[in-house]
């Protein structure tokens, strides 16, 4: 599959942008693991225009990173192309290997975002949405725009199909569908039968990639095998699970399921993710971004309740590190949870 000149390869396995977790050190963790390519956390058209040192600085990527998608939302048509120019420009701007995709974010469903209009807020005015995704797209010629959105606003207005016709007719590389409405946030389970109608539309001519419950390798080989995608987003079940991507390319590539990762292994590769947090962010950002993550890694042990909290409390990079030394001495030898626990 590739998005304008860049080849992700055969059934690629991507990573979905999410606030307050896709940030550099768990974008290369998922690199490493497998993932065809990442996305940054949501980048604000309105705090780009405004030169927000904090919304600039969420474009800085690193090399081990790349391919990867800088994405921008918004709600205002001249904020969102000034974004995207900026976007592509994210090595100059935030520094470091900068952006080789460009994402419009029309997908997200939460209130702050979505309620101000931006996000999957779009969907309830699809002329505007294509409006400025034609407009982006001739900003930044020299760069693949992709969109991410979802199948419509709530269950009556599914519209997803014919927007997908037009979003492509506006010159985007790929479209990721996200098989919910914005009404139904994460609840529920996700259509992928209009996934599957986007892809099957004789008219469609640009990769599609479809988002929503994939939790499991075999979750990923059914999404490909049913539904004919072209590749998969993965997003909630890597929270504090990396390696999921391992899992599924595994699976992918062999036809087999890979057993559960160790006990002993979930505590290197979470230590491994803490020094990158710590590198990336400094002793104080770097602890507390980690905790979200912590608080996955080791879900469905036994007695760990205490064990978890402390993880998620600490502020001291030293005691986490000793408690995780604990948690693989303690835990080391269980068997892993049953399928499906980690990373939901």
């Amino acid at each position: 599959m590739k998005i304008g000149p860049i080849d992700l390869g055969y059934r690629p396995v991507t990573l979905a942008p999410m606030e307050d977790v896709t940030d550099a050190s768990f974008r290369i963790l998922c690199r490493e693991a497998g993932a065809a390519m990442v996305t940054t956390e949501f980048v604000s058209s309105d705090g780009l225009v405004r030169d927000v040192t904090k919304t600039i600085a969420k474009m800085h990527t690193l090399e081990e990173e790349a391919p990867v998608a800088v994405q921008i939302y918004g709600s205002f048509p001249d904020a969102m192309v000034d974004a995207a120019r900026m976007a592509a420009r994210a090595a100059e701007l935030a520094g470091g290997h900068g952006a080789d995709i460009v994402d419009i974010n029309f997908g997200c469903p939460v209130s702050k975002i979505a309620g101000r209009g931006a996000g999957s807020g779009m969907m309830r005015e699809p002329d505007k949405m294509v409006a400025i995704t034609r407009a982006i797209v001739e900003a930044v010629p020299h760069k693949p725009v992709t969109v991410k959105t979802r199948l419509g606003w709530d269950d009556s207005s599914k519209i997803i199909v014919e927007l997908a016709e037009k979003l492509q007719d506006c010159g985007i590389a790929a479209l990721t569908i996200h098989g919910r409405t914005r009404c139904q946030m994460y609840k529920g389970e996700a259509d992928w039968s209009l996934i599957g109608a986007v892809k099957a539309n004789p008219r469609m001519r640009i990769p599609i990639i479809g988002n929503g419950d994939i939790n499991n390798a075999a979750k990923a080989l059914e999404a490909f095998e049913r539904w004919g995608v072209d590749g998969i987003m993965v997003g909630r079940a890597s929270f504090g699970h990396p390696w999921i991507f391992t899992e599924i390319r595994h699976l992918l590539d062999t036809g087999k399921e890979l057993p559960p990762m160790s006990v002993r292994d979930r505590v290197t590769l979470a230590k491994r993710h803490l020094r990158l947090s710590l590198d990336l962010k400094g002793p104080v950002t770097g602890v507390y971004e980690m905790r979200r993550h912590l608080s996955c890694y080791f879900k469905g042990l036994r007695d760990f309740k205490e064990t978890r909290m402390k993880l998620v409390t600490s502020r001291d990079p030293a005691e986490i590190l000793s408690t995780l030394d604990y948690v693989a001495a303690r835990w080391g030898s269980e068997s892993p949870a049953p399928e499906g626990v980690y990373g939901l």
